[in-house]
């Protein structure tokens, strides 16, 4: 599963691809607006946004790039390890029950 993170803190950048390790997953981390963030975003399963350490230009961005795309989006307002871990075990139950209706 491969899921792009935009959003958090720079410094739990390490912390934060060490949990998607953990978890299976492999994690693209955009802690900040780049350009052609679409492209990037194009071949991501999901995006987890983090909505209280993110540009708006970035957040724009990626929500556009993954309706466009149909990507699954998850918006959190906190940006700690730990939300980031819950998201991606709610993630990894979705999956294995089959969709968004059956969680």
């Amino acid at each position: 599963m491969s899921v792009v993170l935009i959003g958090g803190m720079d410094r739990l950048e390490p912390q934060y691809l060490r949990e998607a390790e953990k978890a299976g997953v492999q994690l693209s981390v955009f802690t900040t607006a780049q350009n052609g963030i679409a492209a990037k975003l194009k071949h991501a399963d999901a995006v987890v946004i983090f909505t209280n350490k993110v540009s708006h230009r970035a957040k724009n961005e990626a929500m556009t790039a993954a309706r466009a795309n149909d990507i699954p989006v998850f918006m959190h307002h906190a940006c700690g390890v730990c939300t980031l871990r819950e998201c991606l075990k709610c993630m990894h139950i979705i999956n294995h029950k089959g969709g968004m209706k059956d969680a």
